[in-house]
């Protein structure tokens, strides 16, 4: 799953790398953080570049804290392919120039114009590790199925982080005069001026409950557009489960 990052980065083997070899693993790491990453200086790579020390996996784990990796150790393929991301983009920074003479490779005939998803693989451990890296950054909630999780991130950004979104949040909203003596406090606390303060909050509790009930509406369709996209079974001859 990472030959076509490591080829790019000119790895000495791509074809025959294998994440499960300890050593294979740990010499990787090495490699970028030497050749490409260089986050630390020369001198302070001794305990990642000590491969065989019993304390390379707390050096490892300092390390991906040290680039702001959004994964752990535990999670192996992942933290790897995002190493191998950041060493991509390092790359291009680097060489500029001669990427962007490069030719984009030709589209196939079939390929569909405006479907940037057409070829996508859910199953693929690139696909999975992307998804997930995103979820964590955007703080979305994990899920046994990818799609899901990408439908999720697509509403967020769609949502929240589109131009249009931005600039409606930081608009600044008006409010609209009120006259207290039309509402009816319901008690009277012996002064005026309490009385008024006590109306204002009244009011205004109002306008929070009704923006939370408006966020539970939401809430409630969105859970509705995934729940009701029924799987059809084509064995059973019916829709659903």
């Amino acid at each position: 799953m990472f030959r076509r990052k490591l080829t790019a980065l000119d790895y000495h083997n791509p074809d025959g790398f294998d994440i499960k070899d300890e050593t294979q693993f740990r010499n990787c790491i090495v490699w970028l953080e030497d050749q490409k990453i260089r986050h630390y200086k020369i001198e302070d790579r001794g305990n990642l570049r000590n491969i065989p020390s019993s304390d390379w996996p707390k050096a490892y784990q300092k390390y991906l804290q040290d680039v702001c990796c959004p994964f752990g150790v535990q999670e192996r393929q992942e933290a790897l392919d995002w190493l191998l991301g950041l060493a991509v983009r390092y790359e291009y920074g680097d060489n500029v120039e001669k990427y962007r003479k490069c030719e984009p490779l030709s589209a196939s005939g079939n390929t569909k114009a405006g479907d940037p998803l057409i070829n996508l693989d859910s199953n693929s451990p690139d696909f999975k590790a992307g998804v997930t890296a995103l979820a964590n950054i955007l703080k979305i909630q994990r899920h046994d199925d990818y799609l899901v999780m990408l439908k999720a991130i697509r509403i967020l950004i769609q949502e929240r982080l589109s131009p249009e979104a931005i600039t409606k949040a930081s608009q600044s909203k008006e409010g609209v005069p009120v006259a207290l003596d039309k509402h009816t406090l319901g008690f009277d606390s012996g002064d005026a001026t309490l009385n008024e303060a006590a109306q204002i909050l009244r009011l205004l509790h109002i306008e929070e409950l009704r923006e939370l009930q408006t966020k539970i509406n939401e809430a409630i369709v969105a859970v509705q557009a995934i729940i009701a996209d029924p799987k059809t079974d084509h064995r059973l001859g019916k829709v659903g489960r």
